[in-house]
């Protein structure tokens, strides 16, 4: 985000900082020379050391040792030079706080003005690995996300571009500041299958019709968020595990369907669409809507329900309400998509 600047808020905090450590090195040089100065026109160590401090701080106290003209010319460029300094690093760290504090005050509004403003969007609660590398997916396909997290400030840097909330996740007033009753989806990314669980409980009370994907860490949890209420549970350990067995037993199949899902330079992908009731799709067989014909597209399965048809027969006839997966070129995909909704 660029705040009447060409650089980012973290960068301009940076220089800011290099700015406030270079004007203390400058300041730590001027006390050691003027020091060693005063040691040289005759005062000891300490004394020349009390006599630096007054005078660059102007503080105005009695004078040390004898004075000459050589102590006095020294003592007229140590004023000027390290008054100067003083000033500058003092005007520094002020101007930094002060800059760190309003410009974090005028994100946060315009960031919840920004997520007031938001529908049909996506809540993220859990922001740790699983939750940073489900968010860089779905932002990636073009998702609108608003992330949740206890501890954002302290992990995240202040130019990053996802609309955030800090916050627990179990409270309902989080869930409200982050739109969930606006919202299309919900994905729990928690670290506890408890917090998971109640989350999921509050996010159906709250709205009732989004959809939620939750994280399980342990098998036991799978039944009991379908139960609270999540219309799909992951457990990213088993996931992980299949994924790896199934690259030892078909590496090329695996490495095709990633490339398929995720390389969005890649020609062909797989979508899903929804018949929808005034679809010219809605009550022909299979065979009749020539899909492939139209569309270009190739059917890989339909699903009816809980139960997917791979590989479905030409006289299955399509009804509303079925999901079809399909395999083809963005136009492809794109006149499908035409056909299942009517448009």
């Amino acid at each position: 985000m660029k705040i009447g600047s060409s650089m980012r808020p973290s960068e301009e905090g940076e220089v800011s900082w290099t700015r406030f450590r270079t004007g203390l090195g400058l300041l730590g040089l001027v006390l050691i020379l003027g020091t060693t100065g005063y040691v040289l026109l005759g005062l000891p160590w300490l004394d020349a050391l009390y006599q630096t401090v007054i005078t660059i701080s102007t503080v105005g106290y009695r004078e040390l040792g004898i004075f000459s003209t050589r102590y006095e010319v020294f003592t007229i460029f140590l004023i000027l030079f390290g008054t100067g300094t003083g000033l500058y690093t003092l005007g520094v760290l002020i101007d930094t706080m002060f800059e760190a504090r309003v410009t974090g005050h005028f994100r946060r509004r315009r960031m919840r003005r920004g997520i007031d403003r938001l529908k049909g969007h996506v809540v993220l609660c859990g922001f740790g690995q699983v939750g940073e590398a489900i968010c860089e997916e779905m932002t990636r396909t073009g998702k609108q996300v608003v992330v949740v997290d206890r501890s954002l400030p302290d992990r995240v840097d202040s130019s990053f571009d996802i609309p955030m909330v800090q916050g627990d996740a179990t409270d309902d007033a989080v869930l409200h500041r982050a739109g969930l009753e606006r919202a299309r989806t919900l994905v729990l990314a928690l670290d506890s299958d408890v917090d998971n669980l109640f989350v999921a409980l509050t996010a159906r009370s709250i709205n009732p019709e989004i959809f939620i994907v939750a994280r399980a860490n342990h098998r036991a949890a799978i039944s009991k968020l379908q139960q609270a209420g999540a219309d799909r549970v992951v457990n990213p350990h088993q996931i992980g595990g299949a994924h790896m067995a199934a690259l030892v037993a078909q590496p090329e199949v695996v490495e095709f369907l990633d490339v398929v899902m995720r390389d969005g330079d890649f020609e062909v992908r797989m979508a899903h669409f929804e018949i929808a009731p005034g679809s010219q799709l809605a009550g022909r067989a299979l065979g009749e809507a020539s899909i492939r014909h139209r569309t270009g597209s190739t059917i890989l399965a339909i699903r009816r329900g809980e139960t997917f048809l791979t590989n479905p027969d030409r006289q299955l006839v399509l009804e509303p309400g079925d999901i079809i997966i399909a395999l083809g070129t963005e136009d492809h995909l794109r006149q499908l998509q035409a056909d299942t909704t009517g448009a």
